[in-house]
């Protein structure tokens, strides 16, 4: 049987601090621009310089602690993470308008869809009410929360009836609210050029250059061709299960020079999962820690319907080698029931150690370039 290595691409073999430079402009943006709650809005531009970037991340993700327990609780994707976030503060807005409007809210909570309209008109209430955001309260309150992985986002519709006291199911991974973020945070990573590319659609806003065209690989290239080449000659088949979505993954893979190292049809990205859950939603979320995109990629994309049901037999197991950054990888790696190889180039850098060890997880290695010594 042929041995596959698959690889997470943020954290792994480029840097993710642009997804996460792109996750906190677009919470930013749903807060402050006109096209969406629009508080504060004089706040808001585009034209953002590196120094404004590094401070608004700073603020929206509290010097990146909000990013660091969210990790934690084993979700991975970015379009997550921004729901989770923003959500949260949306929820929290909401709470404080209760004491003055409770009607409304419940009307929010329950019969309106959280949509682009909407959140221009929940934040002309709030506007109304004298209402502004705070970033900092979005740690004190999660870390005692039990819920992980997807779960944790559903659970805001817990968190909106602590606050508030009204029941809701407005919070749901397949939400419009969701989408919106989904298609806000696209706008900023790949910019407008390439926006309709990526989401069918012209920007909402003008004037975002994008971060897809200035990604940052974490081992210098002459590592990663001499790492691929080995890989290769020692039999290895190369893919990727990642959480970017197929435009993020092969533009900045190929722009370096290595995309031709894998294997096109064992690349699964945050695309085929969207189609996926589109398809079957009922199997929702399957982005990382479900292991879904990697047995995609395992089985050369060859069926949804097969990559949700298949079950590695112990021989498959041992020929397989998933390599992340995050605790989510090392799920989906426990999940299947094949090797896991730990790299600490991710968020949390040589943090996250101790994070792998205590779930079992002690192949770890400092840089993608050592993967072929531990192999």
């Amino acid at each position: 049987m042929g041995k596959t290595i698959l690889f997470d691409v943020d954290g792994v073999l480029l840097s993710e601090h642009r997804y996460f430079d792109a996750s906190a402009l677009t919470v930013w943006e749903l807060i402050h621009s006109e096209n969406y709650l629009g508080l504060q809005s004089d706040r808001f531009h585009t034209d953002v310089t590196e120094s404004e970037v590094g401070d608004l991340r700073a603020e929206v993700f509290q010097e990146d602690e909000v990013l660091y327990l969210i990790k934690s609780k084993g979700i991975n994707a970015n379009w997550d993470m921004v729901y989770l976030t923003f959500s949260f503060q949306l929820i929290r807005l909401l709470a404080q308008l209760n004491e003055v409007k409770p009607k409304y809210v419940e009307k929010v909570f329950q019969d309106m869809t959280l949509d682009r309209q909407a959140l221009q008109e929940i934040g002309g209430e709030l506007y109304k009410a004298g209402i502004e955001p705070d970033y900092k309260t979005f740690v004190p309150v999660m870390k005692d929360v039990e819920a992980m992985r997807g779960e944790l986002l559903t659970h805001l519709n817990q968190i909106a009836y602590e606050m508030t006291g009204i029941e809701t199911m407005a919070f749901t991974r397949n939400s419009a609210l969701w989408e919106l973020g989904r298609e806000t945070f696209q706008e900023w990573y790949v910019g407008e050029d390439l926006t309709e590319k990526s989401i069918g659609r012209p920007p909402y806003q003008q004037g975002k250059g994008g971060f897809v065209h200035i990604e940052t690989p974490l081992a210098t290239m002459e590592e990663l061709d001499n790492l691929f080449t080995k890989l290769k000659d020692d039999g290895y088949t190369l893919g990727i299960g990642t959480g970017r979505p197929a435009l993020e993954t092969v533009e900045p893979l190929e722009n370096l020079g290595i995309l031709s190292y894998f294997d096109r049809n064992r690349m699964a990205t945050a695309s085929d999962v969207l189609e996926a859950e589109k398809k079957y939603g009922d199997k929702a979320p399957l982005a990382k820690p479900n292991p879904f995109t990697y047995m995609f990629a395992w089985l050369g994309r060859s069926s949804i319907e097969e990559a949700l049901d298949y079950s590695f037999t112990e021989e498959e197991k041992d020929s397989v080698i998933i390599v992340g950054d995050s605790l989510a990888d090392g799920l989906a790696a426990q999940s299947l029931g094949c090797h896991f190889v730990a790299v600490l180039t991710g968020l949390s850098g040589q943090k996250a150690r101790k994070e792998f060890e205590q779930n079992d997880q002690h192949t770890i290695i400092d840089n993608i370039k050592d993967l072929h010594k531990v192999l």
